[in-house]
């Protein structure tokens, strides 16, 4: 927590981070177009942010996209801000206020893990009906195309989709960009969310990077934050193992 204090001490680092917030998953010289400095300083402030946590790269091809990770922020108000808020202390209210505008009105979430696998493996492995079913518990459908519609589609024979959305990109086997939202609010474009699922090859094994993005509130934020990691550690048991994990770990108690 101390770097992230020291990261947010800085003018400039909170316009980068205020600038990604603007619009999440830009490369150097899109945020060096927007600050009157070189590149190399850019890059040198970019670099206290990763190492604070509160930025986190994905290659695409020859460039580096940033985003902000506000997971850090959220930590800072539940630590030094919640459990001290009273009428009393309006310094730490305005604090919390700062918080929350920097946390956006949109909030965003931001995992990365790493699989035994290829590339391939890994993308067949969120994009095949069957495969999701295995271990997610819900069959991911669509033909991946660009504009294509794709549901996530429960497993008990209903044919009841709990997701829907479009793809957004679809470039096999390193990046996936698809739209999600209730069936309910597929025509209310302001009630999407966005997924990005960023496949990296490292030798045997493969970075997976999940930015879901444009989420509607603290809540869905709340949810996903759980969501994610489970079902990507069962992602993570199947491809390597072959079998999901012995217990639904999206089930496990938060606390």
């Amino acid at each position: 927590m101390d770097m992230v204090f020291k990261a947010l001490a800085d003018e400039t680092r909170r316009r980068l981070l205020d600038r990604l917030h603007e619009h999440n998953g830009q490369t150097l010289g899109e945020l060096c177009a927007r600050i009157a400095m070189t590149r190399q300083s850019v890059t040198q402030h970019l670099a206290v942010l990763e190492g604070a946590n509160l930025v986190s790269t994905v290659r695409q091809g020859r460039e580096k996209l940033h985003y902000l990770n506000p997971v850090p922020l959220h930590e800072i108000q539940e630590r030094w801000i919640d459990k001290f808020e009273r009428p009393r202390l309006s310094a730490l209210g305005a604090l919390g206020r700062r918080a929350e505008e920097a946390m956006a009105d949109k909030p965003g979430y931001v995992y990365v893990i790493y699989i035994e696998s290829t590339p391939e493996a890994v993308w067949d492995a969120l994009t095949d009906a069957d495969l999701t079913a295995a271990y997610w518990g819900h069959s991911n459908v669509s033909d991946w195309k660009p504009g294509s519609r794709w549901t996530h589609v429960r497993t008990d024979g209903s044919g009841i989709a709990d997701v829907a959305g479009t793809v957004v990109t679809a470039q096999r086997p390193t990046r996936l960009v698809t739209t999600w939202a209730a069936p309910e609010h597929e025509d209310d474009e302001g009630r999407h969310s966005r997924v990005a699922f960023h496949i990296q090859p490292h030798g045997d094994i493969v970075r997976l990077t999940v930015t879901h993005e444009d989420l509607n509130d603290e809540g869905e934020l709340a949810a996903v934050s759980g969501g994610w990691p489970a079902v990507l550690s069962n992602l993570k048991s199947f491809i390597e193992t072959g079998s999901p994990l012995p217990q639904e770990p999206w089930l496990v108690p938060g606390r």
